[in-house]
């Protein structure tokens, strides 16, 4: 009878496999746990909401007569609205956010340039969203976020914010997105209204990357590296064009003279070169690195650079383009002990550099009652000749959570640029009257800065109330003092939050 016998270079052998296979899996654990976290932070918050109504019930039933059979609890509006089920489910919530106040400044519209900021004197609808979220199929996951608002002379409007469609189960850590979504650049510009920390968008993310953000229709591909952290990266491919996709082609320009008066263009130059879309090279390019890791059991650090290449329709003529590259950083500290996920610390950055070529232009080709620019001498129209500009900007906020559902923030924000050849022409505008004005530093690149301190209180996950005020110093037009109140409330139910 012949007895098995391991030897010990065998059992080496099988406990280096053992190792082996034992370390593989806490990288895939690793690898997947900042993505989880997004969504259990989520989770957890409408969890506790939920536990506190459910011991609510409990206790009903354990005070009401044995035997005696309790009716079902009623829907609340915090509660899920969801159709379907299985694979295949849809949950709808609505988001509403609005503010009021005021400002010293005469042109609130172009002190608040975001397109959800603030807008006015009174009352400003920021946004009411609804929000559709849910599964497909066993292999794509949709979501669709379409806003309702009213603009400064209280026209309503519609926007199509986001709807797409994404992969959920890709080999190689792979995953696809398509539809109409918010471009993965820095990380304030992927976040919808309701998720600022803030009442209003940052100026540098307002300047560059447009009053609603950067989104288009197109395509994402997103892959998951192979490393101990947190560590993705995104190539987005979408359409160039539209007032989403500023800074490219689109148009844009800033009052002259009041609101009957025409708009001086960017750059003083009209959008006339949009050669629309001949080659690859006429969309939009945004690829963004994006890692996080831990540095201790309560602090999470997140870094991410972003850039984004597309033509742009500045000048009459040429082949014109825009670079925008960006780096963002982000560190969260929260208690051991938190309640609720506070007390927490949260300190978040973000600096971009605009690269803005501006085509020829000759103004002597605009229409007799149209807005003239003439040369330093007042009489010969100008020719403005081929230049790049470079603009940069940043913010740094910082938001202390010190007690369950009371957070303090303080932001700074900061826009310039050099200055331009056109700017320094001594170019004169007129308009159809015979008025002239001197054109100096273009308002659209004219540095300003701006300081945000503000107090938000939770009443519950599903409302806040935040009060703002704002600094802004800008550049030849002096200083301006504004007071925001803000208050927002949550309908059903809302897909969990990047942290």
């Amino acid at each position: 009878m012949t007895v098995g016998i391991t030897s010990p270079a065998q059992e080496s052998s099988q406990v280096g496999q053992l190792q082996k296979q034992l370390q593989e899996m806490q990288k895939n654990f690793e690898r997947m746990q900042q993505l989880q976290r997004e969504q259990i932070e989520g989770l957890q918050k409408q969890l506790e909401t939920l536990q506190t109504a459910t011991a609510s019930n409990t206790a009903a039933v354990v005070a009401s007569a044995p035997g005696v059979a309790q009716p079902a609890p009623s829907w609340r509006p915090t509660d899920p609205v969801r159709a379907g089920k299985g694979a295949a489910y849809m949950d709808v919530g609505l988001v509403a956010t609005v503010a009021a106040g005021g400002s010293t400044a005469q042109d609130v519209e172009e002190l608040q340039i975001g397109g959800h900021d603030p807008n006015q004197r009174g009352f400003t609808v920021q946004g009411v969203e609804a929000n559709f979220t849910g599964g497909v199929d066993p292999y794509f996951r949709g979501n669709a976020n379409i806003l309702f608002g009213l603009d400064a002379e209280g026209e309503s409007y519609v926007e199509l914010e986001e709807a797409w469609a994404e992969t959920v189960s890709l080999p190689a850590n792979l995953q696809v997105r398509g539809g109409q979504f918010l471009t993965d650049f820095g990380r304030v510009n992927t976040q919808h209204p309701h998720q600022w920390g803030f009442v209003d968008a940052p100026l540098v993310n307002a300047r560059f990357l447009g009053a609603d953000g950067l989104r288009n229709p197109g395509a994402r591909v997103s892959w998951l590296a192979p490393t101990p952290f947190y560590s993705e990266l995104f190539l987005a491919v979408q359409n160039s064009q539209g007032e989403t996709a500023a800074g490219f082609r689109s148009e844009g320009g800033h009052s002259h003279g009041g609101e009957e008066e025409e708009e001086v263009p960017f750059g003083f130059r009209h959008a006339d070169n949009d050669r629309g879309v001949r080659g690859a090279d006429d969309l939009l390019f945004t690829p963004r690195w994006a890692s996080s890791f831990e540095l201790t059991d309560n602090q999470t650090v997140l870094a991410g650079v972003s850039a984004a290449f597309g033509p742009n329709s500045s000048g009459g003529g040429g082949d014109t383009r825009t670079e925008i590259y960006g780096a963002d950083l982000t560190w969260k500290w929260k208690a051991p002990n938190a309640e609720r996920g506070f007390p927490f610390v949260a300190w978040q950055s973000e600096v971009m550099l605009r690269k803005y070529d501006l085509g020829e232009f000759d103004w002597s080709g605009e229409p007799p009652d149209g807005l003239l620019v003439l040369e330093s001498d007042g009489v010969t129209p100008a020719v403005l000749g081929r230049e790049t500009v470079n603009d940069w900007g940043f913010y740094s906020q910082l938001l202390w959570g010190f007690k369950p559902g009371w957070v303090a923030g303080l932001r700074f924000d900061y826009v310039g640029g050099d200055r331009a050849n056109y700017e320094s022409a001594g170019l004169i505008a007129q308009d159809a009257d015979g008025n002239q004005e001197a054109l100096g530093r273009d308002p659209l690149r004219d540095s300003r800065w701006r300081l945000s301190p503000n107090l938000t209180w939770y009443p519950s996950e599903f409302s806040k109330i935040r009060l703002q005020y704002n600094y802004d110093e800008r550049n030849d037009l002096g200083d301006d003092h504004s007071v925001w109140l803000q208050f927002e409330f949550l309908l059903g139910a809302h897909a969990a939050h990047k942290f």
